[in-house]
């Protein structure tokens, strides 16, 4: 796959749920090796898209594309069968840490699916077999590699509850890349984050554009990260895709002004 080609394409994606039509014939594309940000107002339907593309919802109308080895068609595939096959990791608004296991823990836990098969289901693991030893040891440093990226290698054996919240945030998006996607989805990373921790993450999301190489799609209401690392913007409102572009030509356009601001194209100045 070269950087022109998508890493995934969303073609006429419609979302109704009853009379209700959620997402309305949006189309837009991410590439390999860069960060597209989704943005709209509260309601704009966002989360929707993300739920149609991990599979929570079924769209009513739609193709999801994911090319890596092979097109992997996204809107036929159940939800664990696009995290498995189609390696397609997320976060969500909520922290969904365990907040009672260890820093380490969380990102062995995300690697299980490759340790249940590496241990034969169980049975290579209690006969202590070299196949499970090397599989074991592999997960633990590959842990240990992202706890040291994310400045919590210190705090490993540290209950995942106890670590401040933008420590949290970090600590789940290491754990969603330990499952090694090839699209990373991340819903509104930087809520709740103070400015300190807003420039951590984004050093972060930069460094897994760059340094991993991984596509990623990200929504979030926190312009300065939005502006700041994202190569494309696409701009949703009442469902429906109204700009997408740079972010500073989408942070120029007259529709998305409005949108966010509710005024005419004449208020809006220079």
């Amino acid at each position: 796959m070269n950087a022109v080609t998508p890493l995934i394409e969303v073609e006429h994606l419609t979302m109704r749920f009853g009379g209700l039509v959620a997402i309305d014939d949006v189309s837009f594309s991410g590439r390999p090796r860069e960060i597209t940000a989704i943005i709209g107002p509260n309601g704009a339907g966002k989360t929707t898209v993300f739920n149609c593309i991990t599979g929570f919802y079924k769209p009513t109308v739609g193709r999801l594309t994911l090319r890596g080895d092979r097109d992997y068609l996204l809107e036929r595939m159940l939800g664990h069968e696009i995290g498995q096959r189609a390696r397609v990791a997320r976060t969500f608004q909520n922290i969904r840490l365990f907040p009672a296991m260890t820093v380490l823990e969380n990102l062995l836990v995300a690697q299980h699916n490759k340790l249940m098969l590496a241990s034969g289901y169980s049975v290579f693991g209690l006969l202590g077999l070299p196949v499970y030893r090397v599989a074991e040891e592999a997960a633990i440093a590959l842990a240990r590699a992202w706890l040291e990226r994310i400045g919590l290698l210190a705090d490993a054996d540290r209950p995942a509850g106890e670590l401040p919240y933008g420590a949290q945030r970090r600590l789940e998006i290491a754990r969603a890349m330990c499952t090694e996607p090839r699209l990373l989805c991340l819903d509104e990373p930087a809520a709740g984050l103070n400015p300190r921790e807003s420039a951590e993450l984004n050093q972060l999301l930069v460094s897994i554009r760059d340094r991993d190489g991984i596509g990623v799609l990200l929504i979030e209401h926190d312009m300065s990260v939005v502006m700041n690392i994202s190569n494309h913007v696409v701009v949703l409102d009442y469902g429906r895709k109204i700009a997408e572009g740079p972010p500073a030509e989408v942070q120029r356009d007259p529709a998305v002004i409005r949108a966010y601001l509710g005024t005419d194209e004449e208020a809006i100045g220079d």
